[in-house]
């Protein structure tokens, strides 16, 4: 009979009706880690890392503060007011890659002022010309434990571009820029070789799918 059985039973099978599929319900992460691990299993096409980067920052940014992404001091190009702005300095500036720096009284003790690159393009910078005379002594002040919802809340509150950054002493610890914060918002650092932003008709005229460059930060996320 068993025998009689394995040579019918496979005869008989187009005949029976297959059996009803079970729908499975969604996949539902039920925690940060689940849901991180989702994105990194993600292909590329449907989820790419610029992507990855702007969820990793904005899933973070309401637990980051201003020292996990300011300049530290340590970094820091420091200019004296006394100091003057001949070749070697403004090579010096230059070099440093930023666009702020910040002025510091003769005994180093007190920030009196900030000089800006744009100042320093002028062709009527002489030898002679001490810190002093380009100095903006608007300056603004972070601290290092503000969370970097407050830090943006103050750059659009005073619409600067760069702040001092102090810790509860008053001692300065570092600098953070509009840009800095940016980049860890997007994950990256926008660059666009545009430059004719005060040109009405070069605006008007402007061809978005030329190419432009992208340059991408340092800036990496633990979920990309």
């Amino acid at each position: 009979m068993k025998k009689l059985t394995k040579v019918i039973d496979p005869k008989l099978d187009r005949f029976r009706e297959p059996p009803e599929e079970v729908e499975l319900p969604p996949y539902v992460p039920e925690s940060l880690e689940d849901f991180i691990g989702v994105m990194k299993r993600a292909p590329q096409d449907v989820l790419s890392s610029k992507q990855r980067a702007i969820i990793a920052s904005s899933m973070s940014f309401a637990d980051r503060k201003v020292s996990d992404i300011m300049m530290p001091r340590s970094e820091i190009t420091f200019v004296y007011e006394h100091d003057f702005l001949g070749p070697l300095m403004l090579d010096k500036l230059y070099k440093s890659g930023s666009s702020h720096f910040p002025v510091l009284s003769s005994d180093g003790r007190q920030v009196i002022g900030v000089i800006h690159t744009d100042q320093l393009n002028s062709l009527e910078i002489k030898n002679t010309d001490r810190a002093t005379k380009y100095l903006d002594k608007k300056v603004y002040f972070l601290r290092n434990d503000y969370t970097l919802e407050q830090a943006m809340a103050a750059f659009l509150r005073t619409n600067c571009f760069f702040f001092i950054v102090i810790d509860c002493s008053g001692q300065l610890v570092g600098l953070l820029t509009y840009k800095m914060l940016a980049a860890y918002i997007l994950g990256y650092t926008p660059h666009d070789d545009f430059l004719e932003d005060s040109n009405i008709s070069a605006v008007m005229k402007r061809n978005l799918a030329a190419p432009h460059s992208n340059s991408q930060t340092e800036h990496q996320q633990d979920i990309a």
